[in-house]
C-alpha cells in the first residue's frame, strides 16, 4: 500500500515538473508546407525559451521576423509575426503543440479569416 501511494506521488511529481518545465523548443526548426494560395513554402524558426517567455524569429522569403506574444505553456507553444506586404502588414498567429522533435501548428492569417496547418522539424 505504502509503495503504491509512493509510486503515485513520484508519478505526480514527475508530470508536474514537465507542465512548469515545458517542452524544449530552444534553437531551430524548419517547416515546409503548403500555404492557402496553394504554393509551398519553407519557414525557418528560431527560438529562445526564458521560464514560460518565448522569443526569437520566423524566416522565409521574405527575410527574417521577430516573434511577439511568445508563450510555451507544457507541450504547448503560442506566438505572433506581423509581416509588411507593400503598404500593408498582417499579423500570423501560430499555435503549436510539441511531441519530440516535431511541432504541429495551426496559422492563423489576418482577422482569422485564413487558417493553415504545418509541423516543423527540429534543425540539427
Amino acid at each position: 500500500m505504502r509503495m503504491q501511494t509512493l509510486l503515485r506521488g513520484v508519478t505526480l511529481l514527475v508530470v508536474f515538473l514537465m507542465m512548469v518545465w515545458g517542452a524544449d523548443v530552444n534553437g531551430k526548426w524548419k517547416a515546409e508546407y503548403q500555404a492557402p494560395d496553394g504554393q509551398t513554402r519553407t519557414s525557418l524558426f528560431t527560438f529562445q525559451v526564458e521560464g514560460s517567455k518565448l522569443t526569437g524569429s520566423v524566416g522565409g522569403a521574405r527575410g527574417e521576423t521577430p516573434i511577439t506574444d511568445g508563450k510555451v505553456s507544457g507541450d504547448e507553444i503560442s506566438f505572433s509575426v506581423t509581416r509588411k506586404f507593400g503598404d500593408n502588414e498582417m499579423k500570423f498567429v501560430y499555435k503549436g503543440k510539441v511531441a519530440g522533435s516535431e511541432i504541429k501548428f495551426t496559422v492563423t492569417v489576418g482577422e482569422g479569416d485564413r487558417t493553415f496547418e504545418m509541423t516543423a522539424k527540429k534543425a540539427n
